[in-house]
């Protein structure tokens, strides 16, 4: 337990990106005329003025027929130009050259005339793919429900908070209404957020995430010395109020995406399913971890000191998340 804790505090020296991060490059192609598309290419910065070394590859056949404009902001290179594809871009080959070498992904998305859009996702197994002539639901499915899947599993924040959920709360019953209350509640936000109606400033809302994970593990350490509050009587409660939060962080992550236009609740129902299963996949995992070390750890039978450092250790990483959201403002 003691290096388990020494590996949450090196997490946020070594890891700090991945905290509620997932930061595809992006290229959109939009169809503002027969033939004529508009393209936005967005890469995640490293610094000031450095970028990942990815470059969009569109088809022979579609020169640009705009000079390329170029901008570094908010951490991520944009580039904008326009081109034209005599005949469409159906049956054309889109590659990203450099993807293999990095552990990044790039979400494509190509938007019509007609209303349909085609979302694609490439990694750096499957750095290209060729467009479908007819977009297919099933492709919108699959998409989102990996980059659920994803987000949860790469945001290290959401991760620590079910952590210390599952830290603070005895009994199965008791384990499963807290995880379902903190599963409504952010898919409440996350469906409110995305689709507009719902509108709360980013990075408030990340400096309040930190916030309520280090609330939680101040929790474990107050059950463990005896002491009786809300969250220890209710945890369902406060599961709940916290989930609302990390709704619009959820959110946030999809709004760098996007949704198509032609299948956005398939779209929004398969990115929060992905979040669900990977949540899920987490929590058997820590479950199955926890048994193994009550199984064959005597201390860790025998009292809850180990927790305890543990939830110190978690409370750590969460206030230095804390101030450095805060001094981003």
């Amino acid at each position: 337990m003691r290096h388990l804790a020494a590996l949450l505090l090196m997490l946020v020296a070594v890891t700090p990106a991945l905290a509620h991060e997932v930061r595809p490059a992006y290229l959109q192609l939009r169809e503002i005329a027969p033939g004529k598309y508009e393209v936005v290419w967005k890469v995640p910065g490293l610094g000031e003025n450095a970028r990942l070394a990815l470059y969009a590859e569109l088809p022979g056949t579609c020169p640009d027929s705009s000079p390329r404009r170029r901008a570094m902001a908010a951490g991520s290179f944009t580039e904008r130009w326009t081109l034209r594809c005599a005949g469409g871009l159906g049956g054309g080959r889109i590659r990203i050259a450099g993807l293999s070498a990095t552990m990044t992904d790039v979400l494509v998305r190509i938007e019509r005339l007609d209303g349909t859009t085609q979302v694609t996702r490439l990694s750096p197994d499957a750095p290209s793919f060729v467009v479908d002539a007819t977009p297919r639901q099933l492709d919108v499915a699959v998409t989102y429900l990996k980059l659920g899947v994803e987000h949860i599993l790469l945001g290290v924040d959401h991760l620590l908070f079910v952590l210390a959920l599952l830290l603070l709360v005895e009994g199965a019953r008791r384990l499963v209404a807290t995880i379902t209350a903190f599963t409504v509640a952010h898919s409440i936000t996350l469906g409110g957020a995305t689709l507009g109606l719902v509108h709360v400033p980013g990075p408030p809302v990340e400096a309040c995430i930190a916030l309520s994970i280090m609330f939680v593990a101040a929790e474990i350490v107050h059950r463990h010395r005896g002491q009786s509050s809300l969250t220890v009587r209710w945890p369902w409660v406060v599961a709940f109020v916290f989930g609302l939060l990390h709704g619009f962080g959820f959110a946030g992550a999809l709004r760098e995406v996007g949704l198509p236009n032609h299948a956005i609740p398939v779209a929004l129902l398969f990115f929060n399913v992905g979040v669900e299963v990977g949540q899920l996949l987490f929590v058997a995992a820590v479950l199955a971890g926890m048994a193994a070390l009550r199984k064959w750890s005597a201390p860790m039978a025998g009292g809850g000191a180990p927790v305890v450092r543990l939830s110190y250790a978690i409370g750590g990483v969460a206030a230095f998340w804390v101030l450095e959201r805060i001094t981003s403002f």
